[in-house]
């Protein structure tokens, strides 16, 4: 007997908006088939990062081999930091055919992206409520430059600016109670 087709979910929202860590309580405790979709980079590999596990890294000119060649389904330089990033195709789409419902953490250009090709995907939107809260969860990181900083927070208005564009916005006032809302989310998407 043949599997059925999984589904796509796109997770979007502002860098301080809490999206990993709502990820990986959502991949922990929701009864879902779910899986994160590995992205790729240009980017080196931080201490503890382990390539196909949390990227898969890939030099600059091997991204851009790949991109020429139509292997994402998106992909962008993030941040105007020099480093690229990209969801493979053939990550999510062997997600899908296993059956599985593939998550894709992607910023809002990437999810209109991925929308155009696969129109039938669940889109959430999750940020911190206001662009204060979101300021100061930048700074309590303490991994951030005052520049660094200032660029996130210039780039989280303009993506805030999408969140209605979403089938779905979530607020993470607490990432276990996010999550929650997300599974129940999903679980009424598979009825």
């Amino acid at each position: 007997m043949n599997k059925p087709q999984g589904k796509l979910v796109i997770l979007s929202g502002p860098s301080g908006a809490g999206k990993s860590t709502v990820v990986q309580l959502l991949l922990e405790a929701c009864p879902l088939p779910l899986v994160l979709s590995v992205s790729a980079t240009t980017r080196p590999p931080r201490p503890g990062e382990i390539d196909g596990v949390h990227y898969h890294f890939l030099s600059k000119d091997v991204f851009q081999s790949r991109r020429a060649a139509g292997d994402f389904l998106e992909c962008r330089e993030v941040f105007r930091c020099g480093h690229w990033y990209g969801t493979l195709r053939s990550e999510a789409m062997a997600g899908l055919a296993a059956g599985k419902w593939v998550i894709l953490e992607i910023d809002v250009e990437g999810a209109a992206d991925v929308l155009k090709q696969m129109p039938e995907a669940i889109t959430l939107f999750l940020h911190a409520g206001t662009m204060e809260e979101l300021e100061q969860r930048l700074r309590l990181r303490r991994t951030e430059t005052e520049t660094s900083i200032a660029r996130r927070l210039e780039v989280a208005r303009r993506e805030m600016a999408f969140a209605d564009q979403y089938q779905y916005e979530i607020i993470n006032a607490s990432a276990p109670q996010a999550a929650d809302t997300i599974c129940t989310i999903l679980k009424r998407s598979g009825d």
